[in-house]
């Protein structure tokens, strides 16, 4: 009979597994560490403290942080088909008629890239790339005013302020760089944060985060919403199904963009 690991022991394993896994089930750790779901969950919440992992239902995913914000083109070159189909299915939620808000980022771009040109919708954007790249779109695209922001291709700033205190949405439609239990949804750019606040205080409507599954569990600077302050979160098929389960039982409804769409 092997000897029972020591609590120190036990974490280090815990921490192994995350950086490969990403996330684990409590089941799996129980059997891993050969010891009871009590001492786990101990454990988990000693690591949590300690700001290693964060806690989900059911299970654990580790914390990872980003601090400093990528250039654009580096964006793009991540994820671009996962990008692209999350931009797809989340413009199909886009109603006739609709007042939309859509902040700058790679995946916001897809979603513009993909609104019907025949329903009447209006975005209001600081996204300057997908601007650019629009020319005639065959909805309206207004572009917020501001401050040039070069790393993400953006505006921001009072100018920005002050052109989203003019407007109302029906919807907003939100790219992030991380979604975490704890911390919500951040990006590392205080200047970014305070357009998507905005754009949140101003939407009267559901609240969508796009955010492929690379984004979970990462934690940036700056918060813009909590989790209870979204409505869905539309991501890809890699996107782990216990994290869908962590989300349901925090009312948010996640749906998988893939080739063939469907709601998790």
């Amino acid at each position: 009979m092997s000897k029972p690991l020591i609590p120190a022991q036990r974490r280090e394993r815990i921490q192994e597994y995350l950086v490969t896994h990403k996330i684990v089930r409590m089941d799996d750790l129980v059997a891993l560490l050969d010891t009871s779901e009590a001492t786990v969950r101990r454990d988990l919440e000693w690591l949590e403290r300690e700001g290693v992992v964060e806690r989900t239902h059911g299970g654990a995913i580790l914390s990872q942080r980003l601090t400093l914000e990528p250039e654009y083109l580096q964006r793009a070159q991540k994820h671009p088909e996962e990008k692209r189909l999350i931009g797809e299915l989340a413009a199909s939620l886009i109603e006739d008629n609709d007042v939309v808000f859509i902040n700058s980022g790679t995946t916001t771009t897809q979603v513009i890239r993909h609104i019907r040109a025949d329903a009447g919708i209006t975005v209001f954007s600081n996204n300057v790339y997908a601007a650019l790249e629009m020319g005639e779109a065959g909805f309206k695209h207004h572009l917020l005013g501001g401050e040039f922001q070069p790393h993400s291709n953006s505006v921001a700033g009072r100018f920005a302020s002050d052109n989203l205190r003019q407007v109302y949405a029906d919807k907003a439609i939100l790219g992030v760089d991380g979604v975490s239990l704890l911390h919500g949804c951040t990006v590392p750019s205080n200047a970014e944060a305070e357009v998507i606040k905005q754009m949140i205080e101003r939407t009267q409507g559901k609240i969508f985060i796009v955010a492929d599954s690379s984004k979970w569990g990462v934690v940036s600077n700056f918060q813009v919403a909590t989790i209870d302050e979204i409505d869905k979160l539309i991501t890809d098929e890699e996107f782990d199904p216990l994290a869908f389960e962590t989300l349901t039982a925090r009312s948010v409804e996640g749906l998988v963009a893939s080739a063939s769409p469907s709601k998790t």
